[in-house]
């Protein structure tokens, strides 16, 4: 490359990623219609949930979704974020009906069908707790990209550490953004009815 080139390259570069910026900046402040950012989460899966029916990806289509990954033996963010969750759902009436809402288990060993079906008894009916063998809830957690991991405690026993975001799923099943629950159930059930 000669001295004459090697600027106008230099230009050219610094061009096209001011375009790029510029493409992602409007698009992720909604001024860009009809171009979506790829997110690669989600995918198969196939799990059960608290009543012994199989609930796969095929699942989500057709409705909006709401996923949260945490596990029965949490002490503090699982119960909150799934109180807010509840709160949502019966924020939103009779259009509850058409949303799904899935709590999956990031802890199969403790997890199981009957321990999901006794801990969702406190919250909302329409919540559907999701389990299944390790290498499904690895299956399912590496699609979703969240961060799981087993932390040993002094008695012997142990707890998880694991993302504590919800998940909002469009009617197709593809990920649209985190789902914010840090506003009143009205605000959020408000948001979540125009993707109906």
């Amino acid at each position: 490359m000669d001295r004459t080139t090697r600027p106008l390259v230099i230009v050219a570069a610094f061009g096209t990623s001011l375009v790029v910026g510029l493409v992602l900046m409007l698009w992720a402040l909604g001024g860009v219609r009809g171009v979506t950012a790829p997110a690669a989460i989600g995918g198969p899966f196939q799990l059960t949930d608290q009543a012994g029916q199989t609930v796969t990806e095929k699942n989500l289509q057709g409705r909006p979704t709401l996923v949260f990954f945490g596990f029965t033996h949490c002490p503090d963010v699982c119960p909150t974020s799934l109180f807010e969750i509840s709160e949502v759902l019966r924020a939103m009436g009779k259009d509850a009906d058409r949303v799904n809402a899935y709590f999956i288990s990031v802890d199969p060993e403790r997890d199981t069908m009957a321990a999901m079906k006794d801990y969702l008894s406190s919250f909302d009916p329409h919540l559907k707790g999701l389990t299944g063998a390790p290498d499904a809830i690895t299956k399912v957690t590496t699609e979703y990209r969240v961060y799981a991991k087993k932390v040993p405690l002094k008695d012997g026993d142990y707890t998880m550490d694991h993302t504590a975001l919800v998940y909002l799923m469009d009617r197709d099943g593809r990920f649209i953004a985190p789902f914010n629950l840090k506003r009143t159930p009205e605000e959020a059930a408000a948001d979540l009815k125009r993707y109906l």
